[in-house]
């Protein structure tokens, strides 16, 4: 359990901690959200005061139902009371009907209209981001913080509207009927309203606190679920269960203590409204002894206090709720502040068509500002010219391949595409000219057709199923009993290995971009599959600069060069033969990893 405790720590969310004091722009960011729904929200806003204003015309007339009716003894008077409060009621009932409506319209507008522009924000934030954040968190953050900012907006903000005007209006009431009574309140209110705003503070902390945790249990089940095939093969499926239940015992401990707090404002606060509902009771009832007040209105008096104490107490409820709306909000709007560092220049060129030139110009690059990974890499690629990339774990092959597509910015020199620096021109023109085929095969779940398709959106069904023959794809298609509508799971389960690859190479052929980026991956594939698929990433290949992370021989062959890379440096550049024959560290690479595949090649054909 120790080990797990200590990954659910690791797989917190990096921003918790303490929520700083919200400033007024925070709140003017916050009510920009209700803008677009100004006629519902104005609708809703004339429901709630015409609710509020019914609401304060019941103590009057219990006033005369007390003063009129019972005193008098007059039957008649009752029955017509008593059908004024059924009107009353009735017509109350429908305005909260409408009013209801219109608020609950508001929340879930909100909640779709932040989503919709925090996944679009998160869509343009750089590959960087991605290594550095959780997506269970980034998950918890579109979802329950969301949700919080919907409750907080739309239903409390029209409650608060309705309480408030119940408040007021009850108070000139109150005043009105006996101002000694009404000064006599006022001594307590103030001390009443201190006690709970104190107690909401501690909430909003607690309030956060629990959506980190909620978070941190997030990211474990979604890391947990993306490995599955590795949790079982390793049979660490207890392991699982208890990481899991450690982070969720974490947020239960912390949602303790919000319920702990939650639990005190509110007996507490209704503690104090009793203790004054009590002294007005003995108050009032003086102030009857002595002729200043009738009965009738020492009833409507009590009743308006109920009103009022009322009021009081679920404005407390709804102050706690906005200070946990504050942390969720900031916790939201931290992402949507997240600026990229990588951005199109102003001025950038779009590219519309390229020959396919790559050149690297003395390019420096590091991750953290600190730890090079490449250094004064030189390097010219002609169009149409393969090059392969060979080289120990570490020595940069990756990293040559997120600079192309400008994944990341190099740190010195130049990275050019037909002699244009990739900074001065749009990231989307430039990565509309070059296809990855990644070594891990990541399809989404949805159809064969649909995982194509994302090659071209545009492409015609005649164009999708020749790239699927050129990627030798089309006949396994055809034989699944759902043929292009095949569902192929999540990451693309249901399919074989082979079977993904020759579906991303489609999807690469029906982009048809002139730069071919291709992290070459058959080694784990039987050799059918392995045929199937080299054959179809010849015919990819053709006519299109291509990088090729090499694996294996075969791929080694069909290179027109291969840069050696040790180190962050190019230190070798040439054909086969010619690095063979300098005897340096390809030579050396080949013994070691390339001349088994060779000889267990030779041995198979014989």
């Amino acid at each position: 359990m120790a080990i797990g405790n200590q990954l659910t720590r690791s797989a917190r969310p990096l921003d918790s901690g303490m929520v700083p004091k919200p400033s007024r722009g925070l709140w003017r960011r916050l009510a920009g959200y209700l803008a677009p729904y100004k006629g519902q929200l104005v609708l809703a806003f004339l429901t709630k005061t015409a609710a509020a204003a019914l609401a304060l015309a019941l103590p009057v007339i219990v006033q005369k139902v007390v003063d009129s009716v019972l005193e008098n003894e007059d039957l008649s008077h009752l029955n017509t009371v008593t059908l004024m409060l059924l009107g009353l009621f009735g017509v109350l009932g429908l305005i909260s009907v409408v009013g209801n409506y219109h608020v609950s319209y508001i929340g879930e507008r909100i909640v779709i209209d932040l989503r919709r522009q925090l996944y679009a924000h998160l869509q343009t934030l750089p590959l960087r981001f991605y290594t550095e954040r959780r997506v269970g968190e980034l998950v918890s953050r579109m979802s329950s913080d969301v949700t919080v900012l919907r409750n907080a907006l739309a239903n409390n903000l029209i409650r608060v509207v309705r309480q408030t005007l119940t408040l007021i209006g009850g108070i000139i009431f109150m005043t009105v009927l006996n101002w000694r009574l009404m000064a006599f309140i006022m001594i307590v209110t103030p001390v009443i309203f201190l006690f709970g705003a104190v107690l909401s503070r501690f909430s909003r902390r607690g309030s956060t606190t629990v959506q980190d945790e909620i978070a941190a249990a997030t990211v474990v089940a979604e890391e947990a679920f993306q490995n599955i095939r590795e949790v079982k093969s390793f049979v660490r499926e207890p392991f699982e269960v208890a990481r899991y239940n450690a982070a969720i015992d974490r947020g239960f401990r912390a949602l303790i203590r919000l319920i702990r707090i939650r639990a005190v404002i509110g007996p507490m606060v209704d503690f104090m409204f009793e203790l004054a509902f009590v002294l007005v009771l003995w108050y009032g009832g003086r102030e009857v002894l002595a002729g200043r007040l009738s009965s009738g209105e020492l009833v409507a008096f009590v009743v308006y206090l109920a009103i009022v104490g009322q009021v009081f107490s679920e404005l407390s409820v709804v102050y706690t709720q906005f200070q946990e709306m504050l942390g969720a909000s900031q916790r939201v709007f931290e992402l949507l502040d997240t600026v990229p560092d990588l951005q199109d220049a102003p001025d950038a060129l779009k590219l519309d068509t390229v020959e396919g030139r790559i050149t690297f110009a003395d390019v420096d690059f590091s991750y953290d500002g600190t730890h090079p990974v490449l250094s004064g890499l030189d390097l010219v690629i002609a169009p149409g010219e393969i090059v392969a990339l060979v080289g120990p774990s570490g020595a940069g092959k990756t990293t040559v391949f997120n600079l192309i597509p400008r994944f990341y910015d190099v740190t010195g020199g130049a990275l050019c595409v037909d002699g244009v620096d990739v900074r001065q021109v749009t990231q989307a023109s430039l990565r509309a000219q070059i296809g990855i085929v990644p070594q891990e095969t990541l399809l989404f779940g949805g159809t064969i057709h649909e995982n194509i398709r994302y090659g071209r959106l545009d492409a015609s069904e005649d164009e999708l199923i020749a790239a699927a023959r050129a990627a030798n794809a089309h006949d396994f298609i055809v034989g699944l009993p759902d043929g292009y509508a095949t569902v192929v799971g999540e990451r693309g389960v249901r399919l074989s290995g082979g079977q993904r690859q020759r579906v991303a190479i489609a999807r690469a052929i029906l982009k048809d971009p002139r730069i071919l980026l291709l992290d070459e991956a058959t080694s784990s594939l039987d050799n059918e599959s392995e045929l199937l698929v080299q054959e179809a990433l010849e015919r990819l290949m053709q006519s299109r600069t291509t990088i090729i992370i090499a694996h294996r021989l075969s791929t080694v062959r069909v290179a027109h060069r291969i840069a050696v890379l040790d180190a962050g440096r190019l230190v070798e550049l040439g054909t086969h033969d010619a690095l063979m024959a300098q005897n340096g560290l390809y030579a050396r690479l080949y013994e070691m990893q390339f001349r088994e595949q060779d000889l267990l090649a030779v041995n198979g054909a014989g």
